[in-house]
């Protein structure tokens, strides 16, 4: 197990990356705030240097929200999104402390999708982020990596990917949607089903072992 020091690499520092995309950044985000002590403990059980943007977004961090709270970045855990990145992953994608999974879960959306890099369980593609696609059920290489899709998360067309998804009200629903939530209509029918005012919300806890069986 490798120690704080040996983790947190202040020469080569990949927090300050993801600020250089963040600096014009296309599309809306929160930096939340972080718990040092969380952080710290977050960093351990992921045992990665912070010269990777993972590891800086989760030492730096408590989570990124992109778009209004539509897309959930996991970082160290916070009010907002109360879910560290470890602490999240463990009894979906690994079992015990120091154990490497088949996946690990980094991000996720308010519709019920989920972000996840390959560590060879999802493809052949390790290292690549995977998306299991709500509408249908099942998981689809982005070929890019982590690097990249923070990127495209703050910079790019995000509601051309989310086109078939977005109802006229998403943004002011947002501002009241817990971070540990998402919306409860697994399906894809189009805009029409979302504009309807009886929209539920469950916990993400509960949605993401459709995601799991699917692997």
């Amino acid at each position: 197990m490798k120690t704080l020091k040996d983790l947190i690499n202040k020469e080569e520092f990949g927090w300050g990356l993801v600020k250089s995309w963040m600096k014009d950044s296309k599309n809306n985000f929160e930096i939340l705030p972080k718990n040092p002590k969380r952080a710290d403990e977050e960093l351990l059980r992921l045992q990665i240097s912070t010269k990777s943007p993972v590891a800086a977004i989760v030492f730096e961090t408590g989570g990124i929200l992109i778009d209004h709270g539509w897309l959930r970045i996991l970082g160290s855990g916070s009010n907002k999104l109360n879910r560290g990145i470890m602490e999240w992953n463990k009894g979906k994608t690994y079992s015990n402390e120091g154990e490497k999974g088949g996946f690990l879960l980094i991000a996720d959306d308010v519709i019920g999708g989920y972000f996840a890099i390959n560590a060879g369980e999802l493809g052949e593609d390790i290292g690549q982020i995977y998306y299991f696609a709500p509408h249908t059920s099942s998981w689809e290489s982005l070929s890019c990596g982590y690097s990249d899709f923070i990127n495209w998360s703050l910079n790019g067309d995000l509601d051309l990917f989310y086109q078939a998804y977005k109802w006229e009200s998403w943004k002011d629903d947002m501002a009241n949607v817990n971070g540990s939530d998402v919306y409860s209509d697994w399906s894809a029918e189009g805009r029409t089903r979302h504009q309807s005012n009886n929209r539920k919300w469950v916990s993400t806890e509960e949605r993401v072992k459709l995601a799991l069986q699917a692997v």
